[in-house]
């Protein structure tokens, strides 16, 4: 399990890692500022220009104050949601890391990308989790103190074990046999997932996550599939 860490720590540096990083990231960051720009301009079409009140007498700008909130709103929300959506865009392209690993270090077992629907239904999935494992760290830094992170990393670490595990089998097997595997080396996949948990609250780290633990359980796959 560690070794299959490290190997996949090892070729972080590979450009075919860093191209599905920073698509992530860039897709991500676009879809977040076209979303801000929207709404600002629906808030400022929607609101009137001034208002009169009383005592006060007329008061405009409103739309343009409202615009500059909703664009404070967002930056503020992006931080929260910069993680889950780049781990949902890097997903679709996750085929391309797992590519490079097998082609480097099992070329006579090199699988076979999802279909194109599948990998969207897999991202999709895949965002959910993320957004779920965010919510779920905010609120435990609340409610539990210390004892938050370790629950956090533990429920969320069994989540993103089996779905990264599924991501890498299924390039090889059919689902059913991809899921019996998987059930086969759930205490690894939870201890591996659980590795992956522990840095999602370090926001910088946290973008590196989905490309590290694609290219880490395609070598755990390779090393469980006969064992």
């Amino acid at each position: 399990m560690f070794q299959a860490f490290f190997a996949a720590l090892g070729q972080m540096s590979d450009p075919r890692f860093m191209r599905v990083l920073w698509r992530g990231v860039g897709l991500s960051l676009g879809l977040l500022i076209a979303i801000g720009l929207a709404l600002g301009i629906l808030v400022e079409m929607i609101l009137p220009g001034s208002v009169s009140l009383p005592f006060i007498g007329t008061v405009g700008g409103l739309g343009i104050a409202a615009a500059i909130g909703v664009a404070v709103a967002m930056l503020v929300a992006s931080v929260f949601l910069m993680v889950p959506v780049a781990a949902a865009f890097s997903a679709i392209f996750l085929d391309e890391v797992a590519d490079a690993v097998e082609a480097s270090h099992y070329p006579g077992q090199v699988g076979k990308p999802l279909p194109l629907a599948e990998g969207i239904a897999d991202s999709a999935l895949l965002f959910a989790v993320m957004v779920a494992v965010n919510l779920v760290a905010l609120a435990l830094s609340f409610v539990l103190g210390p004892l938050g992170p370790m629950l956090f990393w533990a429920v969320n670490g069994w989540l993103l074990g089996r779905e990264y595990f599924l991501m890498a089998a299924r390039r090889h097997l059919p689902r059913d046999q991809a899921v019996a595997l998987a059930s086969r080396h759930r205490g690894k996949l939870w201890i591996a997932g659980t590795l992956m948990a522990a840095p999602l609250s370090l926001p910088l780290v946290s973008l590196f996550i989905p490309v590290l633990g694609a290219a880490t359980f395609t070598h755990l796959f390779q090393g469980l599939r006969n064992s």
